[in-house]
């Protein structure tokens, strides 16, 4: 079996994302516990104990999210879709917990002035990073303000230094992997999560940019976290994990005697409630709890696969270059059998 590392990866004939990868371990282990493992980063000046980042989707993070998040040393994007949007502007952007704030490409100075005031993190919210619209409200709010801005979202590293030469400060790395995200079947856009994301990493690192890489979409599990921070993403953008906590927007449902919450895509129906191009689907997820137990699952997962990996840190987990490719039944053997 061939070892594969890094460039090996990006340079491979096809597309490939998590399902098609395992880390593999090719060194004694230093870490004797889980426990010894740090999962500590800094994000666009953010001081987290785990590299996680809620989706500004309206299912995923309104306020308790944020809060909630915040306890627990990871962020979210407070979404901009919420009809009480504006009351959170004007009676919330005080409270610390609330680190970052998506808007829209029309979103006015007043806000933009507001949460620029308080350091809010600003993360301007399209599906396409890849538009003139997008560069120029960058430019513009830099020039403005000294805050930190996101955008997104790409596939590839093509555009990345005019992005970083805009002012933006990190980028959604993803389109269409989304596990609610109909973009690759309505438009035919998008590559695979590992390939998007190495692409932008080898851009990033010839032109010696700065910009900050979020891993969004594509995530079901801890496991596939470990592997986009080996990739070389800084943080993981996470919708579907965190969809069907407590700590969600929205009513828990009861139906059929079982719990659950809606779940839906930013550019579904139930969000743009008109007749235009939808990009996105709306689903029931199972009622999950706090998301406490999302997080310290996704803590113990990362601890675990960064022992076997013999890295104390993210960072020594993102020079990680042992990769093996997965045949179909090679991935399908490693599924649980109950």
């Amino acid at each position: 079996m061939k070892i594969y590392n890094k460039n090996e990866l990006n340079e491979f004939h096809q597309s490939l994302t998590y399902d098609d990868i395992s880390l593999i371990p090719t060194q004694i282990s230093r870490v004797r516990s889980r426990i010894e493992a740090a999962t500590n980063c800094n994000f666009l000046g953010m001081d987290l104990l785990l590299p996680v980042v809620s989706s500004p989707m309206d299912t995923v993070t309104g306020l308790e999210m944020a809060n909630e998040l915040s306890k627990l040393g990871c962020t979210g994007i407070l979404n901009r879709f919420d009809s009480s949007f504006d009351n959170v502007i004007k009676n919330h952007i005080s409270d610390e917990s609330v680190k970052a704030v998506s808007i829209a490409l029309n979103t006015g100075d007043d806000v933009i002035e507001k949460l620029a005031g308080h350091k809010r993190v600003i993360c301007i919210d399209t599906a396409n990073a890849n538009n003139n619209a997008v560069l120029k409200k960058t430019e513009e709010i830099k020039k403005k303000y000294s805050i930190n801005i996101i955008v997104g979202n790409i596939a590839h590293g093509a555009s990345l230094k005019q992005l970083e030469d805009a002012g933006a400060d990190a980028v959604r790395v993803g389109i269409g992997s989304g596990s609610v995200c109909t973009t690759s079947i309505q438009t035919g856009i998008g590559i695979g999560q590992v390939s998007s994301l190495l692409s932008v990493l080898f851009t990033r690192s010839e032109l010696k940019l700065k910009i900050q890489i979020i891993a969004d979409g594509g995530i079901k599990s801890p496991g596939d976290i470990a592997k986009a921070i080996a990739l070389g993403a800084d943080v993981v953008m996470l919708g579907r994990m965190l969809s069907g906590t407590k700590e969600t927007p929205g009513e828990v449902i009861k139906y059929n005697g079982q719990l659950w919450k809606k779940y839906r895509g930013s550019a579904s129906f139930g969000v743009k409630m008109k007749n235009e191009f939808i990009e996105g689907e709306e689903t029931m997820v199972p009622y999950k709890g706090a998301v406490k137990n999302v997080i310290d699952n996704i803590s113990d997962g990362l601890r675990s696969s960064m022992s076997y990996m013999n890295c104390m840190s993210l960072d020594e987990l993102r020079e990680i270059e042992t990769f093996a490719i997965l045949s179909n039944s090679s991935y399908l053997e490693r599924l649980p059998r109950i």
